[in-house]
Formats: structure tokens, sequence, C-alpha cells
């Protein structure tokens, strides 16, 4: 419990920073390896994510500059896109893009026409993610950590590795949460028996190493 606790705590911490844009050293070799951890994704998987969002991502910021503001989200492999395009033809093509890439299964284009979304908009979105983030590290029986949480406006989108039980703890978290209008969910949802399963390899996990050994 002490653990759990502890991890809740820190990755608040984490949440906090971001936001101040003041960075947050490893304590003790703790931090290196807790995202990989907490995750429900494989390693390789979350780096495969983290490459699709910022090569994919900035390839599409280059190719249509200030005619788009898109926003990319990948979570195991199926991407998010949200922000505001010029037209329908920038909103397809964004799509058709993304699901080109080989390293994603699917795409949910939720990108609007309309005019770009002004930097005041856009950290009021920040601010909104990072409300729901906390709300949802301090939700029992809810891995935060399997998640993905976009804001735009007043719509929420949630997507991750989820039972349906905590599918609908994390929906009604979002929901009740100020400010949000409409919450959408793109869950892949697991069986309980494979929740325990990625639960006892999270463990084993940790019980490697977490620091470089010394030289």
């Amino acid at each position: 419990m002490q653990n759990a606790l502890t991890t809740k705590l820190f990755a608040a911490i984490l949440i906090s920073s971001s936001l101040t844009g003041c960075g947050v050293l490893a304590v003790g070799g703790v931090v290196a390896g807790a995202s990989v951890m907490a995750d429900r994704r494989t390693p390789a998987v979350q780096a495969i994510d983290k490459g699709v969002e910022l090569e994919a991502g900035n390839a599409l910021a280059k190719r249509y500059g200030d005619d788009a503001h898109i926003n990319m989200a990948s979570f195991n492999q199926k991407v998010l896109l949200t922000g505001e395009v010029k037209d329908a033809d920038i909103k397809d093509q964004a799509g058709a893009y993304a699901k080109a890439n080989k390293n994603v299964r699917s795409v949910f284009n939720e990108l609007v026409v309309r005019p770009n979304s002004t930097y005041t908009a856009r950290a009021n979105d920040s601010y909104l993610e990072s409300k729901i983030k906390t709300q949802m590290i301090f939700t029992d029986k809810l891995p935060s950590n399997s998640m993905a949480i976009v804001a735009e406006g007043s719509s929420v989108y949630l997507m991750g590795i989820l039972t349906q039980n905590e599918v609908a703890i994390a929906k009604k978290v979002a929901s009740n949460t100020d400010g949000v209008k409409d919450v959408y969910a793109y869950f892949d949802i697991i069986s309980e028996a494979e929740k325990a399963r990625l639960e006892k390899q999270g463990k084993a996990d940790e019980s490697q190493p977490n620091t470089m050994p010394k030289q």
C-alpha cells in the first residue's frame, strides 16, 4: 500500500512539473523505469508509440504549417488525431498519412474544420488534461499509467488498455471533471485474467535493476 501511494504521489509531482516546465530528476534510480513498469504496454510498443507521435506529428506539422493544428496521440499503436484543419481535404489527408504508417493499427480522426485554436485555448486543454490525470492517479482500481488522456475544448478522449470495469471508472472520473462536456473512449478491452497476467509481469519487471551498473 505504501509503495502504491508513493508511486501515485510521484506521478502527481511529474504532472505538476510538466505544467511548470521544471524537470524532475531520478531519485535513487526509481524514475528511470517507472513509466515502463507501470504501463501495460510492452517497452517495445511504448517506444513505437512515442516514435509515431514524434515522427508523424512533426511531418504533419511541417507539411501543413499554419493551415492546420494537429495533435497526434498514439497508444498501443492506435492513433488519435485531434485539433483543427483549414478544410476537409487536409483532414482526410492527415488521416490517410497516419493509416499508412506500418506501426499504426488503427486511426481515430477527430480533426475538425475550423480556425486554429488560440494558445490560451491550448493552455486550457493542457490544464484540463492534468486535472483529469491527477484525479485518475488517486482513484482506486484505476491503472492511470495505462491510459492516454487528450482534451480538446470541452471534449476529452481516452485511450488505453483496461478491463470493462476500469473503463467504466475512467469514463466516470473524466465526465465528472469540471469543464468536461463529452467523453470519447477508444480502449483496448482486456479480461480480468489478462489483467492479472500483466500485473504479475509488471511485478517481475520491477524486481529487475533500474539503475545503470557501476563501472
